[in-house]
This record gives C-alpha cells, structure tokens and sequence, in this order.
C-alpha cells in the first residue's frame, strides 16, 4: 500500500490506477499523477487572467468589468490598480486601493499584470 497516491480532491488513501489515470474510490476523481507533480510544485503561486505570476507590490489592469456592492457604478475594465498585496490563503486574494472606490479584494482571475 507504500505505493499508492492521496486523492488531490477529498485526501482518501482508497486510490487505485487505472490505465495511465488513478482513480478515487470514495469521489471517483480521476487524475494523472504526472500532472499533479507539476502542480504542486507551482502551489502557492498567485497568477494573473495571462497565466503570469503576481508578486506583492505590483502593478495591475482590470480586465472586464467588476461589479460592486452598495457602489452604484463597477469598476471599469482598463482600470489601474498599484501596489498590490498577495492573500494566497482567500478566494479574493488580491488586497489593494482603487481611487474612488477604496480598499477591496479582487480575485487574481479578473486582473493583469502591468
């Protein structure tokens, strides 16, 4: 059993390989364990909507749009946003001031890097 891999999705140790694919017995997640190796090793990173890495104190662009609650207009696309902080442990890991909106989280997602 030394040999078998933890599913990535719920952490069971009831994995078994199927083809080139191992395959979760309690969430029927299927992975390739090739492929997991390569994500680890990039775990931790915050990357922009263009797949480039963000670091504290860049610079970034709005990409489209972003709605704001209790603001009766969005935050336009085109929108430059400086000295930004990393929140790798949230959903909305991007801490930063937007003039005339103030401080605010925004999802790495929806921004890139300047």
């Amino acid at each position: 059993m030394s040999d078998t891999l933890v599913c990535p999705k719920c952490g069971s140790e009831f994995t078994y390989p199927s083809d080139n694919m191992m395959v979760c017995s309690q969430c029927f997640h299927e992975w390739n364990p090739e492929e997991t190796a390569s994500e680890i090793d990039s775990a931790g990173k915050i990357l922009d909507a263009n797949g480039n890495e963000l670091h504290d104190g860049d610079s970034v662009v709005v990409v489209k749009d972003l709605p704001v609650k209790g603001a009766p207009k969005p935050v336009k696309a085109g929108t430059k946003v400086k000295n930004i902080r990393l929140r790798p442990e949230s959903d909305h890991n991007i801490d930063c001031k937007i003039d005339g909106f103030g401080s605010m989280a925004l999802k790495s997602e929806f921004v890139k890097k300047a």
